[in-house]
């Protein structure tokens, strides 16, 4: 497999840097840096060709950890894709906790190699434990066979682990629904929301949403070709949750392709919305020094300069 080659030539380059006496180094794309990241309106946020690297070396204090836990991390990976079977992110991390010592280190290593070999996430046979939730007028088989029903309106699904697996997915839906909160999701399903409208779908990452969730976002786009709408709070996170379906984040954008839906509808709850419903003064929470400092970071970002409407809004 093209992986597998991938894996064999990043260790064939610390072999041969040990060979000459040197110390090797793992050069990974700097996933955190606008400055790496370009905007196209119909893909989102995409990692730039010429993108910066930080540098992880083995024969420096500060970096030898990261640099033992990449190759722990790759030789698992290797292993997976050689015997074709899955492993979750938590099994990583519990292979060996103490050279890992969190859960969040796993996660981050993960995404950077995925980076650094340019191949999507789940073809490193690593899944991650979803915690979106998924309802309504939807069936599907997940790889192994088992089939899902959404129809529930008293339970939803968990988002799949495995996005990539799903398939004859069958859907009357109108539309697909993104709903920022868990809270609000669960009033829609216990009003059976899905059924009481439209046939529907509503989709919840639990605040900012998970690679499967917007995976699950862009599958159901993929396949249903039906609107989706996202339902946000009117501060800066709730904006900032519903570009991160629409557009993609920095950290993901070598992902762009498999995780943006552009396409996607801010249905509310617009800031203008607050006058126009004449929502009282003091139903308002007032915006925290943090809310601000969001505000201001988002008003720079690429995909709001290109859309007046949405500038406004902010």
């Amino acid at each position: 497999k093209e992986i597998l080659t991938r894996i064999e030539n990043v260790i064939q380059g610390v072999v041969t840097s040990m060979s000459k006496n040197e110390a090797p180094v793992l050069a990974l794309p700097n996933r955190s840096s606008w400055a790496n990241v370009s905007f196209d309106s119909a893909i989102g946020l995409q990692m730039s060709s010429g993108s910066s690297v930080t540098t992880i070396r083995s024969d420096c204090a500060s970096s030898v950890t990261k640099f033992a836990q990449i190759l722990k991390i790759l030789l698992v990976i290797y292993r997976l894709v050689q015997s074709s079977s899955y492993a979750t992110k938590r099994d990583i991390y519990y292979n060996n906790t103490q050279l890992f010592g969190s859960q969040k280190t796993v996660d981050s290593i993960v995404d950077d190699i995925s980076c650094m070999l340019k191949v999507p996430r789940r073809s490193l046979h690593v899944l991650a434990t979803s915690k979106g939730l998924i309802s309504g007028d939807l069936c599907y088989l997940e790889e192994d066979g088992t089939r899902i029903d959404c129809h529930s309106s008293s339970a939803a699904v968990a988002v799949s682990s495995n996005i990539g697996g799903i398939r004859n997915i069958v859907s009357s839906a109108k539309f697909v629904m993104i709903v920022e909160k868990d809270a609000t999701f669960q009033r829609l399903l216990d009003d059976d929301f899905c059924t009481k409208l439209f046939p529907c779908i509503i989709i919840t990452g639990k605040g900012v949403p998970d690679v499967n969730s917007r995976l699950m976002v862009r599958k159901l786009w993929d396949t249903l070709h039906i609107p989706i709408f996202a339902l946000v709070d009117a501060d800066p996170h709730g904006i900032e949750i519903m570009c991160i379906y629409k557009y993609g984040s920095v950290a993901m954008s070598f992902e762009a392709h498999s995780l943006t839906v552009p396409s996607v509808m801010w249905l509310g709850l617009l800031p203008s919305d607050l006058q126009r419903l004449r929502v009282p003064e003091d139903a308002l929470i007032p915006l925290t020094k943090r809310d601000e400092s969001k505000l201001s970071s988002l008003l720079k970002r690429p995909y709001l300069t290109s859309q007046p409407d949405m500038q406004k809004e902010v």
